[in-house]
């Protein structure tokens, strides 16, 4: 089938979405998830087939894989968009003219909803699941290295849409090619808004090359400023968390910044570090602090390449500074406006760093691995935005909506 004749397909579908109940739609889900379960050897078998083209060693592996504890988390996580309440058609404000117009803003979905990911299957159920509860269709472009597995399961999810007698089309599954890539980003009329989950370079080309409305859920290079008043044993914990719990992440840390009057207690956050084998690359000062007791073959010295890196893997760069304001530029430089955090026990100072912090979420005495729709009580979420219009930080149902003024009248008509 030609692709346009997809995409008129998918438009047609998020027209009569406007019409299902909202119970229909939590039903749906909820199916969806049961059938995530019941069908998991087949999904992971089709999943295997793309990990066996992998290397092992390529820091996507991790994204790509799919496991049945993780095909559980993400029926949970289906289950809880079905239980949150629908965004569409809320009144976000009412007015009442001196003339008698009663105008209202209300919530509407934004029709169709193109997502352009990579080597991340889970995105699938995730974004139909935010999508179907938001009223809209969903035209995926997963990339070529998950194919097997996307087609799985959006195979599963068309099997329950028909089910309960909805249009399959509700959620499309391009073909991986470039010329499909081309056709999406240009599909004035029929997609409604891009939204690329993955790569800086894929989000750079989506765009450059857009000619419909796109929204970057960025690239994570995540930063961790230890500071001059942080508690050692906080800290210790806090920088294992957000490095080593899940590195293929973009909430996953990749630089830790360390006040100088603190680099006695470097040696103990790295110990806890080595017990994951976290290659450093370290600049100058903390280099010598680590040299004599951190392994040889997993301490470097760090270059300008080390900084603004995001490793996607078990490295990280430290960054030694000699003050607050040091700390900040730092930041500022390098930050990709994903998530901060600062280790601190000064009040002032942790004001003073979410003032002046630019990014999407900003933490104090925790772990940037919460950056994350589910975590934040969303449900889940269909990406993560880094940039300030429309939706910042992780975008869920609410995002996924747009607003139309309803204008009630009584028959007046306005003066010449």
């Amino acid at each position: 089938m030609k692709i346009q004749q997809q995409l008129q397909k998918a438009f047609n579908a998020s027209r009569k979405l406007n019409l299902v109940d909202d119970n229909l739609v939590n039903q749906v889900l909820l199916e969806i998830a049961e059938q995530a379960r019941e069908n998991t050897d087949y999904i992971l078998a089709e999943n295997r087939k793309d990990l066996d083209r992998m290397a092992f060693d390529d820091p996507r592996y991790d994204r790509l894989q799919l496991t049945a504890e993780r095909i559980e988390g993400i029926a949970s996580d289906t289950e809880n968009v079905a239980k949150l309440d629908s965004p569409v058609g809320r009144i976000l404000s009412k007015t009442v003219r001196p003339n008698g117009l009663e105008i209202s803003k209300v919530s509407v979905p934004f029709g169709v909803i193109g997502i352009i990911y990579e080597a991340r299957p889970n995105v699938t159920f995730d974004v139909f699941a935010l999508c179907l509860k938001s009223g809209n269709a969903c035209v995926l472009k997963g990339g070529s290295d998950a194919i097997d597995s996307n087609r799985a399961i959006v195979a599963v999810i068309k099997n329950v849409l028909k089910r309960f007698d909805l249009d399959e089309n509700t959620v499309t599954l391009l073909p991986a090619g470039r010329e499909e890539t081309a056709e999406m980003l240009n599909a004035r009329g029929y997609i409604d808004l891009i939204i690329p989950r993955g790569s800086q370079g894929l989000i750079n080309f989506v765009r450059k090359n857009a000619s419909i409305p796109v929204i970057e859920t960025g690239a994570g290079i995540c930063h961790t400023y230890f500071d001059e008043f942080g508690d050692a044993e906080k800290g210790r914990e806090i920088i294992f968390n957000a490095k080593t719990r899940r590195v293929s992440v973009c909430n996953a840390l990749d630089c830790l910044i360390i006040h100088e009057r603190r680099l006695p207690d470097l040696s103990n956050f790295a110990n806890k570090l080595q017990e994951e084998k976290v290659v450093i690359y370290a600049d100058e000062k903390a280099y010598a602090q680590l040299k004599e007791n951190y392994p040889a073959n997993l301490l470097f010295k760090a270059t300008n390449e080390s900084f603004g890196t995001e490793f996607l893997s078990l490295k990280m760069a430290i960054k030694t500074v000699a003050s607050f304001d040091e700390a900040l530029e730092h930041i500022n430089k390098y930050s990709s406006k994903h998530s901060e955090a600062i280790i601190s026990e000064d009040a002032g100072r942790i004001a003073m760093f979410r003032k002046l912090v630019d990014a999407s979420s900003v933490y104090s005495n925790t772990s940037t691995a919460y950056t994350d729709g589910a975590q934040f009580g969303l449900g889940a979420e269909i990406g993560i935005s880094t940039q300030k219009l429309h939706a910042r930080g992780p975008m869920a149902l609410e995002e996924l909506t747009s607003y139309k003024w309803i204008i009630e009248g009584n028959g007046q008509v306005r003066p010449k």
